[in-house]
């Protein structure tokens, strides 16, 4: 009796333990997103020539993935995929707001259905707020103005940059900001998301920090500019010293970044992304030079002015539907969840992160909102790959190429052209550079990916181009204001 009283309490008292324990809190959220950073221009990418040591530190520290893409080839339509889980035909925006116009081509392309993200599309901030989290946004939302600011769309608090260079930048921030004339805009940037952290770190936060860099016109501090103009460029590569100074920046917000978890002792329970918005520019579409008027003496006389970037291997660039113009450099760091090191050759799109965020609040999506992506959390602690997922793209635009669809299933890939109703196949695995068409070699395989493609485009409601009534060969490439 004696000794069954005895372990009759000892299940009682460990019971009452366990009722005691807390539950783990959801993991804050350090969302780093830049702007128009190749695949190809960091080292852990393999970059030969730009430095970027914390962002290495990263990778090493967690997980680095190959085959990430963003939902579109600018940085529009990307950022609204992110916020809203959706593809960009879905949400209605296709093209950067406002958008590109060429009024004498051979068609007319859609426009965006709204200049904005609306209203009645939750992101990913309103319900991880619902859920108890502090959000807060700093730098590049291009999203829409007044009404469709982030503070608007789920975050509590915001700094807006509405671009205009990156030296005196202060009274160009929504809400306006007292910053030195002499600060670069990263290091302000990443100012403000310090003083969120420091503010916020009791509670679960969400950080959203969308660096500006590295967006032409290229700009950056001068005695940076400097140490790269002094180094050997690299074979095969551009090596412009702005842009690369730039990359540093950038590099030096996330060591900031990291830095200031571990100092809170946040790191464990903190999830860090970085990623970008759209491949990687290699010049400007207007042809005029890419560089800030302070810093075209540096390359007077030079064709560097005019030239950003190389993706290679990849094909092309920004505002293309080829792997220069989607594919992302994508990292994920979380201790203790995340194995250091890995490599994870999942195909992922920038549509895969909300529902991510919401299985690691412990949140229900909402059932009046349909979401494109797939969670990435046991991609993230379990290393599952999901390679053979198809993703989508819809880019009825012209910019660098011409308007075009798009459906990648493991390794395929198969772009319809949409003026001229072509097709292209290519096998990633083998032919990364989308160097040689198959859609001859492989009929079957283009067939299966034609109607998977087809029935997405209705499923999205996607728009696409009709003939032009005012098309003249001779002034096509001619770009006009958008309607």
């Amino acid at each position: 009796m004696r000794n069954t009283l005895i372990f009759c309490l000892s299940i009682l008292y460990l019971v009452a333990c366990k009722s005691t324990d807390k539950p783990a809190p959801p993991p804050n959220i350090v969302f780093i997103l830049a702007d128009d950073l190749g695949w190809a221009d960091l080292p852990v990418y393999g970059n030969k020539f730009n430095e970027a040591p914390n962002i290495t530190r990263l990778a090493e520290e967690g997980m680095r993935f190959e085959n990430a893409y963003a939902a579109c080839p600018v940085c529009s339509p990307t950022r609204a995929s992110i916020q809203s889980g959706q593809y960009p035909a879905r949400v209605g925006i296709t093209d950067f707001i406002t958008g590109h116009w060429r009024p004498f081509e051979e068609v007319i392309v859609p426009t965006n259905r709204t200049q904005y993200l609306p209203l009645e599309n939750i992101t990913f901030a309103e319900k991880l707020k619902e859920a108890g989290y502090v959000t807060g946004y700093f730098g590049k939302w291009h999203l829409g103005w007044e009404a469709y600011i982030p503070t608007n769309q789920g975050y509590d608090e915001q700094v807006v940059y509405n671009g205009g260079g990156y030296f005196d930048f202060g009274n160009r921030m929504d809400p306006p900001q007292v910053i030195s004339e002499q600060k670069v805009l990263s290091e302000a940037l990443t100012d403000l998301s310090i003083s969120f952290i420091e503010r916020n770190h009791e509670k679960p936060f969400l950080l959203f920090l969308a660096y500006y860099d590295v967006h032409v016109q290229l700009d950056a501090q001068q005695e940076l500019i400097d140490k790269y103009l002094a180094k050997d460029k690299a074979d095969g590569y551009p090596s412009n010293a702005v842009y690369a100074a730039m990359i540093e920046n950038i590099d030096t917000g996330v060591g900031r970044i990291e830095s200031k978890l571990k100092e809170l002792k946040l790191s464990k329970n903190t999830l860090v992304i970085f990623f970008s918005d759209n491949g990687g520019l290699i010049s400007r579409f207007d042809q005029i030079p890419l560089l800030s008027d302070s810093k075209l003496p540096i390359y007077e006389g030079d064709t560097m002015q005019y030239i950003a970037s190389s993706n290679a291997p990849l094909r092309a660039e920004k505002g293309t539907v080829y792997e220069g113009g989607i594919r992302e450099p994508f990292i994920v760091k979380w201790p203790g969840k995340i194995q250091a090191k890995s490599l994870n050759s999942s195909v992922i799109s920038s549509v895969d992160f909300y529902p991510t965020f919401l299985e690691l609040a412990g949140i229900a999506p909402d059932p009046n909102q349909v979401l494109d992506g797939e969670s990435m959390v046991d991609l993230f602690t379990k290393g599952d790959i999901n390679y053979d997922r198809p993703v989508f793209w819809h880019y009825p635009v012209y910019h660098h190429d011409v308007p075009a669809s798009v459906v990648r299933m493991g390794d395929y890939k198969l772009i319809q052209n949409l003026v001229d109703g072509s097709f292209q196949l290519y096998d990633l695995a083998n032919d990364i550079s989308e160097s040689k068409n198959l859609v001859e070699i492989h009929p079957e395989k283009a067939e299966e990916l034609k109607r998977l493609l087809a029935a997405w485009q209705q499923d999205v409601g996607a728009e696409f181009p009709v003939p032009n009534p005012a098309f003249d060969p001779a002034r096509r490439y001619e770009w006009g204001k958008h309607p």
